[in-house]
C-alpha cells in the first residue's frame, strides 16, 4: 500500500497516500541544474535538482525552489509523503517559493531516488539529516541568516513529515517555527494504544516503505516479533517512543501550528492534544486546527490549511506581525450534503484559546446491568470500526459518512456489552474526550476491550459511531477484577435533541490485535458518562452555494442577510444621485480582526471605481484584499467607512447587489446535469427573460466546447472555474468581481480570459479582478488598486503606477558598445547602464532626472531616439510594499 502523503496541496488524492515523509540531507554530491518553472506566473521560481550525500552510502535526491531576483529570504523545509517522494510536494513548495521563501524538499532515506534504510524518523538518521539541510541552506545566498551558520527556517509536513518538523525543532536550535499536520506525538502510543497493537495500520507502515527488508534491521525486527505474538513488548515501545517528538519534548520551544485530523484512527486528535499541551509549556505560541479529513479520507482542506501555513510562516519567519494566523483553536464541522455535487458542507467552530479534550464537562446517566460478553477463539469474527486507508477512495471516508448519519460499524452479538442513556433534552455538541469508569473482571489474566460511544437516533435508525474510532485498553490483572476508566475518542460531534448516547464494550476489533486464547469478560458501569462541550468554541455561519449569494430575488437576500448578520436590519442611507453612474466608492473603510480592538484587516482605505474601467485588486497575502471583496459583496459588514454601488450604500442584502455579479469561491453546480443545463437552470431561477442571459456570450467564454454537453460530475476543477466565470457572467452585470479568474486555467484560455474582461468594460461595464498574475494584471487592467497591511498604498491608472520607476530605456539609432555604457555610467546622477537590444538600460541615482539625463547623452554624441520608462508592474508592486509579497 503507497501511503503518500504530498504536502497540503491534493493530499490523500488516493487512499493509500497517506502518511507524510520526513527529511534527509546533505554534504553535496553532484552538481545542481536550475531550471525556471512556472515562467507565466509571476514571481519566477527557480529549481536546483541535487543529489546529497550523507556519509554511510546514503545518497539524497533534493530540489530547491527559490523566489526569483536578488536578495535573502527566509527558508522552509518541506518534507514528503511516507512511500512518496520530494516530487507529491513541489506544487507546495513552488506556491511557497513565490510567496518569498527558499524552499527545500528532498527524498527521505529509502523512498524515491533515495538510498538508505527507512528509520521512522530516528535521530541519528533522518533527524541528524534535518540539520545538515540546516547548514547546507546557512551557506546559500538566497538564504536569510538570523546570525553566522543560522538561517531563518521553518520546518512543515504531513503526517511523517509532520514528526520530523517536531523532531527537528526539538533537536536543532536553529529551528524558527514548525508547521506539522495530521501526524503523531509518540508514535508508540500510536501504534500500540493502551498496550493494544494497532496490526493494520502497523501492516500498511511496513508494506507502504517496501517490505520489512527496506526498513533499519532492528525495526524490522521488532516488527516481526509484535506481530507474531500479538502484544508489543518494552523493546518495542522504547524504540518508537526514542524515535517520537515525546522524546524532547521539554526542547521543541518554537511556534507551532498543529493541524490534526478528525477522521483518522492512525494518529487521532489526542496526539495534537498532546503535542499542544507540551510545547505551550514551553512558552512557545500554539495554534490547533482540526480538519475534517485525515488518514482515514475525507475532506483534508488543503487550500485552507495551506494558506494557513502560509500565515503562520509570514508571521513567525517574515516577522510580519500583521499577518493573520487564524485563532488559537478552529474546528471543522459537518452539516448536511450539498447537493450539487453530494459533498459534506462545512464550516469552522473556533475560540481564543485552545480548549483541549476535557472542556466544559457534564455527566450523562448510562443505564444497564452487570454484562459477560465472550474475547471469541482467534478472536474472530472481529467488531469493525475503521477501515485504515479504505475511506480514501473517491474522496470520501467512513467518518464523512458517520458524520452525516449513516452507520457503518459492526458488532456481534455475545462479544460486546452496552450501556445507554436516556434521550437528551437538548443538542449535546461533544467536543474532545469523553471519559468513564468501568468495573472489568475476565477468566484471563489480561483483557482487551474497545469501547465505542454511539449516536443513536429515534425509532429505528441505525446508530451511528462518530469518525468510526474506538478506544482500545488492555487491562491486566484483569482476574481479580479492575477499574477502568476508559478516555473515549477525541470527537467533535453533535447529537440532536432526543438522540441517545450508547457505550460499547466488544472484545474484538478488526484493525487491532486480541488475544487469540478465549476468554469471559465481564463489565459493570462505576461512574456516568463524562462529556466534553468546550462552551468557548463558537460556529461560524453556514456556508451556501455561491451562485444563492447573486440571486437578485430580494427574498433570498434578505434571507441570506439574516443568516450571515443574526441581527436586526437597520434603515440604509438614502441613494446619492449624484454617485448614481458610479459603479464603487468606497471610503474611509476599516474592517478589525474579530477579538481585537486595534487589530486591523483593512483599515482607512478609500478609492473610486468608474465604469469602463478594468481594476486590478493587488497585494500580498494578508494585505486585506478578500476582507475589502467580502464587504463590497455584503458578506460582512464594516466596523467604519461607506461602501456605495450605483450610489447606494452595501449592506447585507442590498437590492443593489442584483446589479454586481461575482466569481470568489466557485460556484455550485448539480453534478448531474450539464455544462450548458446548470447555466440555464440558474438563469431561469432568476425570472429574468432568457434572452437577458447572453447565455452564447457566457458559453463562449467558458471555452469548453464538446463538454458543456457533459454532465459536470466529469469536469475537472479547471473545468468548473471556468463555467463558474461564465455563470458570473450571465445577464451581463454593471459591476463584476473576479477573485483569482484564472485559476485552473491554461495560457490560452488565460489570454482569452484577459480579452473577455477588456471586452467587457468596452460595453461601459466595470470589472475588479484580484489576482497574483501581476503580468495579467498588466496586459489586462486599467486601473490599480495596491494595498499591502490593510492600507491603501496606492491607486491609480497602471501607466501611472508603473512609470513612477527610476529606471529609463534609452534608444538609439545604433547599437551601442560597451565603451560608451560605462561612459554613461560615469554620468552624474546615473547609477548604471547596460547595454540592451535597440539602446541602454539606465538606472538613476536619487536626484537624478530624465532631462539632465538627455543633455549629458547629447554631449556625449549618443544618438538618442528615444527616452521613456522602463518598469514592470511587478517591479513597481514590490517598490510600493516593500518588498512583503
Amino acid at each position: 500500500m503507497d501511503l503518500r502523503l504530498p504536502g497540503f496541496r491534493g493530499l490523500l488524492r488516493r487512499p493509500r497516500r497517506l502518511l507524510a515523509a520526513g527529511a534527509a540531507v546533505v554534504v553535496l554530491a553532484g552538481a545542481g541544474t536550475w531550471t525556471a518553472v512556472a515562467s507565466d506566473d509571476p514571481p519566477p521560481v527557480h529549481r536546483a535538482d541535487r543529489v546529497m550525500s550523507t556519509g554511510g552510502g546514503v545518497r539524497l535526491d533534493t530540489s530547491y525552489f527559490t523566489p526569483g531576483g536578488t536578495g535573502r529570504h527566509p527558508a522552509v523545509l518541506l518534507g514528503h509523503g511516507f512511500g512518496g517522494s520530494k516530487d507529491d510536494v513541489r506544487q507546495q513548495a513552488e506556491d511557497l517559493a513565490r510567496d518569498g521563501y527558499a524552499v527545500l524538499t528532498w527524498s527521505a532515506r529509502g523512498f524515491g531516488r533515495s538510498t538508505g534504510k527507512i528509520g521512522l524518523n530516528d535521530p541519528r538518521g533522518e533527524v541528524a539529516d534535518v540539520s545538515r539541510l540546516i547548514d547546507w541552506l546557512a551557506r546559500q545566498p538566497q538564504v536569510l541568516l538570523d546570525r553566522p551558520g543560522d538561517p531563518r527556517v521553518g520546518v512543515a509536513g504531513a503526517s511523517y513529515g509532520g514528526a520530523i518538523s517536531l523532531l527537528a525543532a526539538g533537536y536543532d536550535h536553529r529551528v524558527d517555527a514548525i508547521a506539522p499536520a495530521i501526524t503523531y506525538w509518540n508514535l508508540a502510543d500510536a501504534l500500540f494504544p493502551n498496550g493494544v497493537f494497532k496490526k493494520l495500520w502497523a501492516g500498511v507502515f511496513i508494506n507502504s516503505g517496501g517490505g520489512c527488508a527496506r526498513f533499519e534491521p532492528e525495526l524490522c525486527r521488532m516488527y516481526e516479533r509484535v506481530a507474531e505474538s500479538g502484544k508489543p513488548d518494552a523493546e518495542a515501545h522504547r524504540m518508537l517512543q526514542a524515535r517520537s517528538p515525546s522524546a524532547v519534548a521539554d526542547r521543541i520551544k518554537v511556534p507551532t501550528l498543529l493541524v490534526q485530523g478528525q477522521s483518522d484512527s492512525l494518529f487521532p486528535l489526542d496526539q495534537a492534544d498532546a503535542a499542544a499541551r507540551a510545547v505551550r509549556a514551553n512558552g512557545a505560541p500554539v495554534d490547533v486546527d482540526w480538519i475534517a479529513g485525515g488518514h482515514d479520507g475525507g475532506d483534508l482542506e488543503t487550500d485552507r490549511v495551506q494558506a494557513r501555513v502560509t500565515a503562520w510562516f509570514d508571521r513567525y519567519l517574515e516577522k510580519d506581525p500583521g499577518a493573520d494566523t487564524g485563532p488559537a483553536f478552529r474546528v471543522t464541522r459537518t452539516g448536511g450534503v450539498d447537493s450539487t455535487d453530494g459533498a459534506a458542507l462545512l464550516r469552522g467552530a473556533s475560540s481564543s484559546t485552545y480548549p483541549g479534550l476535557t472542556s466544559g464537562q457534564r455527566t450523562v446517566a448510562l443505564a444497564g446491568r452487570e454484562q459477560r460478553f465472550q474475547n471469541p477463539a482467534g478472536a474472530n469474527p472481529p467488531a469493525v470500526s475503521s477501515l485504515p486507508g479504505l475511506g480514501g477512495s473517491g474522496g470520501g471516508s467512513l467518518a464523512q459518512l458517520s458524520a452525516l448519519g449513516v452507520g457503518v460499524s459492526l458488532d456481534f452479538p455475545g462479544q460486546y456489552a452496552s450501556f445507554e442513556s436516556a434521550p437528551v433534552g437538548s443538542d449535546l455538541r461533544i467536543t474532545g474526550s469523553p471519559t468513564v469508569t468501568v468495573r472489568t473482571t475476565s477468566t484471563s489474566d489480561d483483557a482487551v476491550l474497545f469501547a465505542k460511544l454511539y449516536d443513536v437516533g429515534p425509532g429505528r435508525a441505525r446508530p451511528v459511531l462518530p469518525a468510526q474510532l474506538v478506544d482500545p485498553v488492555r487491562v491486566t490483572g484483569a482476574k481479580a477484577g479492575k477499574d477502568v476508566t476508559l478516555s473515549l475518542p477525541a470527537i467533535d460531534h453533535e447529537v440532536p435533541k432526543g438522540h441517545r448516547l450508547r457505550l460499547i464494550l466488544a472484545s474484538t476489533d478488526l484493525g487491532y490485535a486480541s488475544p487469540a486464547a478465549p476468554a469471559t469478560y465481564t463489565v459493570s458501569l462505576r461512574s456516568g458518562l463524562k462529556v466534553p462541550t468546550a462552551p468557548a468554541v463558537t460556529t461560524g455561519a453556514a456556508p451556501l452555494p455561491a451562485w444563492v449569494w447573486w440571486l437578485p430575488a430580494a427574498g433570498a437576500l434578505t434571507a441570506l442577510a439574516l443568516l450571515l448578520t443574526a441581527r436586526r436590519r437597520t434603515a440604509a442611507p438614502a441613494p446619492d444621485p449624484e454617485l448614481a453612474a458610479v459603479p464603487l466608492q468606497i471610503t474611509g473603510l476599516s474592517k478589525r480582526y474579530a477579538g481585537s480592538a486595534d487589530r486591523y484587516a483593512v483599515r482607512d482605505v478609500s478609492f473610486r471605481v468608474e465604469q469602463g474601467q478594468v481594476l486590478g485588486l493587488l497585494g500580498p497575502n494578508g494585505a486585506g484584499k478578500t476582507t475589502t471583496l467580502r464587504m463590497l459583496m455584503g458578506l460582512i459588514r464594516p466596523d467604519s467607512g461607506e461602501i456605495r454601488v450605483f450610489g447606494h450604500v452595501v449592506r447585507p442584502g442590498a437590492p443593489v447587489l442584483s446589479r454586481v455579479g461575482a466569481f470568489v469561491e466557485g460556484a455550485g453546480f448539480l453534478p448531474h446535469l450539464s455544462g450548458r443545463e446548470n447555466l440555464e437552470l440558474y438563469w431561469r431561477a432568476t425570472g429574468r427573460p432568457p434572452e437577458d442571459a447572453h447565455l452564447d456570450e457566457a458559453l463562449r467564454i467558458a471555452g469548453l466546447g464538446d463538454a458543456l454537453a457533459r454532465a459536470v460530475r466529469t469536469y475537472s476543477q479547471g473545468m468548473r472555474q471556468r463555467l463558474a466565470i461564465a455563470q458570473a457572467m450571465l445577464g451581463l452585470p454593471d459591476l463584476l468581481i473576479l477573485d483569482e479568474p484564472t485559476n485552473g486555467l491554461d495560457p490560452p484560455q488565460i489570454r482569452e480570459m484577459r480579452e473577455v474582461m477588456i471586452r467587457y468594460a468596452a460595453g461601459g461595464r466595470t470589472v475588479i479582478v484580484s489576482s497574483h498574475l501581476l503580468a495579467e494584471v498588466e496586459q489586462s487592467c486599467t486601473h490599480l488598486v495596491v494595498m499591502d497591511r490593510g492600507r491603501l498604498v496606492q491607486a491609480g491608472p497602471v501607466g501611472e503606477i508603473v512609470g513612477a520607476g527610476d529606471t529609463l530605456l534609452v534608444g538609439t539609432a545604433v547599437p551601442m558598445d560597451e565603451p560608451v555604457a560605462e561612459k554613461v555610467s560615469a554620468l552624474p546622477g546615473v547609477a548604471s547602464a547596460v547595454r540592451t537590444e535597440g539602446g541602454l538600460l539606465v538606472r538613476l541615482e536619487p536626484g537624478g532626472t530624465a532631462e539632465r539625463l538627455v543633455v549629458e547623452l547629447v554631449r556625449l554624441e549618443v544618438p538618442v531616439a528615444s527616452v521613456g520608462p522602463h518598469r514592470r508592474l511587478e517591479d513597481a508592486f514590490l517598490t510600493l510594499i516593500g518588498g512583503s509579497a
